[in-house]
C-alpha cells in the first residue's frame, strides 16, 4: 500500500510515466472498442463466449478491442480479437486479486492509478461495449454516463449487454431516480440495451460510419 503522506513527489512523477506511455503506445492505434465485463465468468459462461464473439465480430471489421487486460469476460473479449487478428490491448491493473494478466492480448500496459487507466478506455474508444460485471464494471459504465451527460465527451455508443442483467437496474432508475428528479427521462438515450453480437456490431459499425462521413475533410496545401 503507498503511503501518500510521503510519497506525493514520486506519485507525481509516477502518475506523469503512467500517462506518457499510454499515450505512446495507443496514439496510432487505430479506431477501438473498450469492451467491459466480470473477471470472474468462466469460459463456459454465456458473456464470456459473446464477449469473444463480439470482438472476433468487430476485429473482423477492422476495429481494435480495449479491455482491462484480465480475466473473465476481459479474456473473452481479447481472444475474440486476437483471433479476429486486430490489435488486441489489454489495460491492466495492480489488485490484491483476480487482476491476472490474459494471455490474449499483443499490446499490454499496467496502470497502479485507475484514473488514468479509464482515462486511456475513453480516449482511445468510440465505443464502450458493458457485459454483466461487479463494481468494477458499473465503476467504468457510470462514469462513461456521467461524462456523456455532462457533455465532457462526445456521445458515442454506450451498449449494455444482456436485458435479463441489466433491466432491473434500469428499471430502478425509472421507478426511483426518474420521479425525484435526479435524471431526467432523456438521459436513457445515452445508452442502448441488446441482448446478440449482430446487434452491438450494427450500433458500433452505424456510430463510425456517421462519425467518418461528419468528420472535417483536410484542406489541400496551398
Amino acid at each position: 500500500m503507498e503511503d501518500l503522506k510521503t510519497s506525493e513527489t514520486w506519485r507525481v512523477f509516477r502518475i506523469q510515466s503512467e500517462l506518457v506511455e499510454g499515450f505512446e503506445t495507443l496514439n496510432s492505434l487505430g479506431p477501438a472498442v473498450s469492451i467491459f465485463g466480470s473477471a470472474r465468468l468462466s469460459p463456459e459462461n454465456k458473456y464470456y463466449k459473446d464477449a469473444e464473439t463480439v470482438a472476433r465480430m468487430l476485429a473482423d471489421e477492422g476495429f481494435a478491442v480495449i479491455t482491462g487486460g484480465g480475466p473473465g469476460v476481459m479474456e473473452g473479449a481479447n481472444k475474440g480479437a486476437k483471433l479476429g487478428r486486430a490489435p488486441s490491448v489489454g489495460l491492466n491493473i495492480d489488485l490484491p486479486t483476480e487482476q491476472t494478466p490474459n494471455q490474449y492480448h499483443n499490446i499490454s500496459l499496467h496502470f497502479r492509478y485507475f484514473f488514468i487507466r479509464k482515462l486511456m478506455f475513453i480516449k482511445y474508444a468510440f465505443a464502450f461495449i458493458i457485459f454483466p460485471g461487479g463494481f468494477g464494471t458499473m465503476d467504468e459504465m457510470f462514469e462513461a454516463l456521467t461524462l456523456a451527460q455532462t457533455k465532457r465527451i462526445d456521445s458515442f455508443p454506450i451498449i449494455l449487454y444482456g436485458s435479463d442483467y441489466w433491466q432491473g437496474l434500469i428499471d430502478w432508475m425509472k421507478k426511483s431516480l426518474v420521479p425525484l428528479g435526479t435524471i431526467l427521462n432523456e438521459d436513457f438515450a445515452l445508452f442502448s440495451i441488446v441482448d446478440t453480437p449482430e446487434e452491438v456490431l450494427f450500433l458500433v459499425r452505424e456510430h463510425y460510419r456517421l462519425i467518418e462521413t461528419i468528420k472535417p475533410q483536410k484542406k489541400n496545401s496551398p
